[in-house]
């Protein structure tokens, strides 16, 4: 099981991790943007901890990590590929400790896990050609016990970068030292179709993920370049700009479901080997908070960052939105929708338009999809569903200078079906065994690779559901992916783009092409149900030479 794989992983790392995790020098995080109040005061009864009234505290929307203007010791160039090629432009502190955060004034305020000491953390905000050396120092309590483990390891899912920065999880690293993550801040194969946009960073410590990021270790990272500029008007500077919603109007969303005990304080079942669902719903880490809204275009990137929980999201009034991104990528073009599936961990970028609606007017982002366990959505939909955020139409605006461009960002062609067919095909296959979770029948090992790749190759990989009735969110690390075939069937549009979670439902087979280039190295495979991660469901590939 994964607790016999992990105990014996991690006593073959604790000697080897200080190698590249080192000791910090303690001090302030100079720059950082300090976090707006943490809570206000209801102007209803909150409620009770069983039913806290929903909708009476703001959307908060996390700060934004200022740069420092160095990092003491200074960083050391030969433990990062192609830092010489890549050299930081910016540097970043975050220190990773408990805080005290406010779920819902009904509750509790209560210790969290926090970068920088909140939930989520401040968002890094990042532009392709300027690449970026983030210092994680931690500072949790190295006796800490309850949910969550001190040691960690920050991914940045999913930036293309190394396997030495990319928070492989068996490179944690314990309470009083710190470790570098260099993000080189260039698009795969230097090609800007492959630029990203909506990502997030949350830890990664093999077993204890779930938990982890439970206690709160989440945080965006948005990317933005010539095309996906993140100004709205005309600008000479970016005369390519596709002028989407910007600044204040770009709204990231972290969607997460969380249970509480009869104390109103944060409760994890740690004998519940199949998935962890919540009942109280988070939106940016407050029970059902609600968003005063202009009369213009917004943009909201979606994330899903619990444990188990798969959402399909609609309005409350039925209305369609425009569906811009999938994961951390833009689309083609903009796709109307009605509701939107997604597993954990997967994002989608979506633009409402709030000027057809009149002042006063209320509509509720809300999950449709039953949900009655770890195993998954049981395909059936709620109307009413349960309601995760209340937008607000309060005001005009003078003007909305935004646009959704017909075109967003072209993608790659894909190879032709002849050199497709004449690819290598690797088959990965996520199954259940002994109570626990298996890939090609193995439990995760930390100290065996399952499979190696050649850099500069591409392989076809074969994504297979062992069945049984679980559903499985898999993510790949290093780089995305285009989905071939679903169960043999060319992919629905909004799957069409580039991808780096997609979910098996049970017995689905999916075919995905995967590149490899630039780095050296060891990477992860996993399902993103972190439960099932936790317990074993994950393997170690590798690019060779």
């Amino acid at each position: 099981m994964a607790g016999a794989a992990g105990a014996t992983g991690a006593a073959s790392l604790l000697s080897g991790k200080r190698a590249s995790a080192q000791k910090p020098v303690k001090g302030d995080p100079g720059g950082t943007t300090k976090p707006p109040p943490t809570t206000t005061t209801p102007t209803v009864n909150p409620g009770t901890i069983a039913n806290p009234t929903p909708f009476i505290e703001p959307l908060p929307i996390p700060a934004v990590l200022q740069p420092v203007a160095s990092l003491s010791p200074a960083p050391i160039p030969s433990k990062h590929q192609l830092y010489s090629q890549y050299v930081p432009k910016k540097f970043y502190e975050v220190h990773v400790k408990e805080g005290m955060h406010s779920f819902h004034p009904a509750l509790p305020p209560q210790k969290i896990f926090g970068y920088n000491g909140v939930t989520p953390g401040y968002t890094i905000k990042a532009r392709y050609g300027e690449p970026i050396l983030t210092r994680f120092f931690n500072e949790l309590p190295p006796d800490y016990v309850g949910i969550g483990v001190p040691q960690i390891s920050p991914h940045l899912h999913n930036l293309h970068g190394a396997p030495e920065s990319d928070g492989n999880p068996v490179n944690f690293f314990d309470p009083g030292y710190f470790w570098d993550n260099h993000y080189p801040m260039f698009p795969f194969n230097n090609d800007s179709r492959n630029a990203l946009g909506t990502l997030w960073c949350h830890d990664h410590r093999f077993d204890f993920t779930a938990q982890n990021v439970y206690k709160g270790l989440a945080f965006f990272y948005l990317c933005y370049d010539a095309l996906d500029s993140g100004t709205e008007v005309a600008s000479t500077t970016y005369p390519n700009s596709l002028r989407l919603p910007s600044g204040e109007f770009d709204v990231p969303l972290m969607i997460s479901d969380r249970k509480f005990d009869s104390n109103g304080n944060l409760a994890y079942d740690t004998f519940n080997l199949d998935g962890m669902l919540g009942d109280k719903y988070t939106v940016n880490g407050k029970i059902q908070p609600f968003f005063k809204v202009a009369r213009r275009k917004y943009r909201f990137r979606l994330l899903v960052a619990n444990p188990s929980r798969f959402y399909r999201f609609f309005l409350s009034n039925g209305d369609p939105f425009t569906v811009i991104g999938n994961d951390g990528n833009l689309l083609p073009a903009p796709i109307q929708m009605q509701s939107i599936y997604l597993g954990v961990a997967e994002r989608a970028d979506i633009i409402i338009d709030f000027s057809k609606y009149p002042i006063g007017t209320e509509i509720i982002l809300e999950n449709r999809l039953e949900q009655e366990d770890g195993r998954g959505p049981t395909g059936d939909l709620l109307n009413p569903g349960t309601p995760l955020l209340k937008f607000i139409v309060d005001r005009d605006v003078a003007s909305d200078p935004s646009q959704v461009p017909a075109t967003l960002r072209p993608l790659p062609p894909l190879p032709s079906n002849t050199e497709i067919n004449a690819l290598r095909t690797r088959h990965w296959k996520f199954d259940r065994s002994n109570g626990a979770w298996t890939v090609n029948g193995e439990f995760f090992d930390p100290d065996v690779v399952r499979a190696q790749v050649k850099r500069g190759t591409k392989e076809v990989w074969v994504l297979e559901n062992g069945g049984g009735g679980w559903h499985h969110p898999i993510h790949i690390h290093h780089n995305e992916f285009r989905i071939l075939s679903r169960n043999g069937v060319k992919p629905p549009p909004f799957e069409q783009g580039r991808k780096d979670v997609v979910t098996l439902e049970p017995g689905e087979e999916v075919r995905v092409l995967m590149e490899f280039s630039a780095f050296l190295g060891k990477y992860p495979i996993h399902c993103h149900n972190t439960v099932h991660e936790d317990h074993a469901m994950m393997a170690l590939w590798e690019i060779v030479p």
